[in-house]
This record gives C-alpha cells, structure tokens and sequence, in this order.
C-alpha cells in the first residue's frame, strides 16, 4: 500500500516534465553540389536536459541527387529521442552536418545547420538553411581548394551557440527539410504552457489594472505562480 502511495505522488507531483520527438530527415536541395551526400546529426540541450531513450547521434546512407526537376537528395533518415528537464532553459537543439566528397575525392562538409526542437505538440515541418564557413580573402580560398583543406569549424555544435558567430564568415550551400512529431508530458503540471490556444496572455486592461493595484501589481508579481513559456523557432 504505501509503495502505491509514493508511486501515486509521483505521477500526481512530477519533478521532470517529458519531450519526445519522432521525424525524419527527410530531403536536401543544395544546387550548387552534384557529388554523393549523407548526413550526420547530433542534438545540443542545456545542462538541465537528460536523454533518457533514443539515439543522440546518427549517420545517415549516402544519397544521390534525383533526376527529375526538383533535384533533391533523398535521405528520409529516422529521428527518435527522449528527453527530460526540469525547466527549458537549454531546450534542445537539431545540429546536422552534411558531408560529401570534393573533386580530388577528399572528404569535406557540405554544409552546416541546427534548429530547435518544436515546443508544442504535434507535426511539424521545418526548412534549416545551411551554410559553410568561407576563406577570408581570395587567395586563401585558392589555397584551401588546391590544397584540399577548405574552411571547417573545429567543433561542429558552434553553430547551435551565438559566441563568434558574428565574426564568422559563412556561405548559403542549401536547406535540408525536417519533420518532427512532438509528444510533452508534464509541462503544464510544472507551469509551463506550450499549447498556443491555452496561453493564458493577459490583456493590455489587465496588465494596467494589475499595475495600478499594489496587491496584484510589482509585489505579487515578484512570486508567480505559473509561468508560460514561449519559443519562437525558426
């Protein structure tokens, strides 16, 4: 009985809340590239996030350019991760690197790109535009290609961070297209919204009246009781 209890509490208090996410990597349109291309992945949370189920890391099978007109790179490669948090700060993101061959046959990465998880349940398709590092002058890019040595990050998870992004200089290779289908558990029950037709936004008349009121204005706000969370993804 009391191990039914403690089990009970449990489900009825949660301490973590869930995200799982199934998809695809589905498709790549890089124009400006006819040789052979396959796909790695690798996810970048925050310290509060664990995996708990699935595969943090994958390589996709090489893949062709299709001969129709729409010329695109076909790999349907399969997402499946669990994690879980206790709040979302750090909320996972989806780095993929695209790697193929240059014309000497050297192995090189065709391009770079990362996304966030969606919040919110359900489908999702997202588009993630790729992009490679390039030389900073004319002759090094010369170099670089005769050498078989182009331009690559030393970490391939800076481009899911913002520290040196400015001073980087980056060419548009492509997009790769992504579906995700989304499953949270426990988010509500820790206080964070994510169902766009459940945020509960104030008002501009009540966010006044709560100002002008000393009991529901700065000192009330200064011990909330819920918080609603709400990320914009590209």
């Amino acid at each position: 009985m009391q191990g039914n209890i403690s089990t009970f509490n449990m489900a009825s208090n949660p301490s973590v809340f869930l995200l799982m996410v199934t998809g695809q990597i589905e498709t790549g349109d890089f124009p400006s590239i006819s040789d052979d291309l396959y796909v790695k992945f690798n996810y970048v949370y925050g310290q509060d996030w664990v995996t708990t189920a699935g595969l943090e890391e994958g390589t996709s099978q090489t893949s062709k350019k299709s001969q129709d007109d729409r010329s695109l790179y076909a790999w349907n490669f399969p997402l499946d991760v669990t994690f879980k948090s206790t709040n979302p700060f750090g909320w996972p993101q989806l780095v993929i690197n695209i790697h193929g061959q240059d014309v000497f046959g050297t192995a090189v990465v065709r391009g770079y790109g990362a996304v966030h998880l969606p919040i919110s349940p359900g489908r999702h398709v997202r588009h993630m535009p790729m992009f490679v590092p390039e030389s900073s002058s004319h002759f090094q890019k010369f170099t670089s290609w005769a050498m078989s040595r182009r331009p690559e990050f030393r970490d391939h998870n800076t481009v899911a961070r913002s520290e040196g992004r400015e001073v980087t200089r980056v060419k548009s290779q492509g997009s790769v297209r992504v579906t995700f289908n989304v499953v949270s558990r426990d988010m509500k029950k820790l206080g964070y919204d994510v169902v766009p037709s459940t945020l509960s936004i104030p008002s501009a008349a009540t966010a006044s009246a709560m100002a002008s009121n000393p009991t529901t204005g700065a000192g009330a706000a200064a011990v909330p009781t819920a918080n609603v969370f709400a990320m914009k993804t590209s």
